[in-house]
């Protein structure tokens, strides 16, 4: 009886993952560090194999104490905080890329004087016309994040998981679609990403914008896989509740990058 658990809250046990994380993120960033060098991609492959490893390691823990009880109604609260953190962490990460394109387009540096010779975009670069493919990329990825608004609202309010299965199929067809779409426009640019500012603000913002969507398809696809194997109820589906912020986030990101980027810094 002394041991008897009487609190809301999940005390975890040990657990190696926070130290083989960090290991495997020192190794991925070292060797990162010397590919840049010339000394060979092998230390930066073994990193990302290690952190890939660690990630489905210790989610599947998250996922298994979940389908155990252990997630509490105060456990989900924490974990929801704990998410919404992350992401206000990763909207600071792409203000520092709004902050730069922004901070480029209305200073531009010329030979002489920045404010009377520098133009924008830079003389010689060609700018994506917005409203060919980038617009087509626009709509394809709100319909995909209006597909993970109807999966949610299937499984929260009707409890129907097939329209919740095939709302998060469409959703992540159109995440992929929307990455097949970005890659052709990237083949098909007129500008590189050195030599020019314009086109290392472009590759990097529009680049890891890209990366996110690429994550949160997974992300979404991680959820159809567990919702197949019975996974979540209208009352306890955290896992994709983060999945479906995620995406939302994803695309807000990418209005901002369409309406900045591509309209009005072209």
């Amino acid at each position: 009886m002394a041991h008897e658990k009487n609190h809301d809250y999940h005390i975890l046990p040990p657990s190696l993952w926070p130290l083989l994380g960090s290991l495997a993120g020192f190794v991925m960033l070292f060797g990162a560090v010397l590919f840049f060098h010339d000394h060979g991609p092998w230390m930066l492959l073994a990193g990302v194999v290690g952190v890939v490893y660690v990630m489905f390691g210790w989610w599947a823990d998250v996922v298994n104490e979940g389908e155990t009880g252990d997630h509490t109604p105060v456990v989900r609260i924490g974990l929801r905080y704990g998410f919404m953190m992350f992401i206000m962490s990763e909207v600071m990460f792409f203000a520092a890329w709004f902050w730069s394109f922004f901070k480029h387009a209305m200073y531009p540096m010329g030979p002489q004087s920045p404010l009377v010779d520098g133009v924008w975009p830079p003389a010689g670069i060609e700018t994506f016309d917005p409203w060919h493919l980038p617009l087509i990329n626009t709509l394809i990825l709100l319909c995909s994040g209006c597909a993970a608004t109807w999966a949610h609202h299937a499984l929260v309010h009707d409890n129907n998981r097939k329209d919740m299965k095939w709302g998060l199929i469409l959703a992540i067809a159109l995440g992929a679609l929307f990455t097949v779409f970005q890659v052709y426009e990237y083949g098909h640019a007129a500008f590189g990403f050195s030599g020019n500012i314009y086109g290392a603000n472009f590759f990097m913002a529009t680049g890891f914008h890209g990366a996110h969507v690429v994550i949160g398809t997974i992300f979404l696809f991680v959820c159809l896989i567990r919702l197949q194997r019975g996974h979540f109820t209208p009352e306890q589906h955290v896992g994709f509740e983060a999945a479906a912020w995620y995406w939302h986030f994803v695309d807000v990101v990418w209005l901002f990058l369409f309406a900045a980027i591509y309209i009005w810094g072209g």
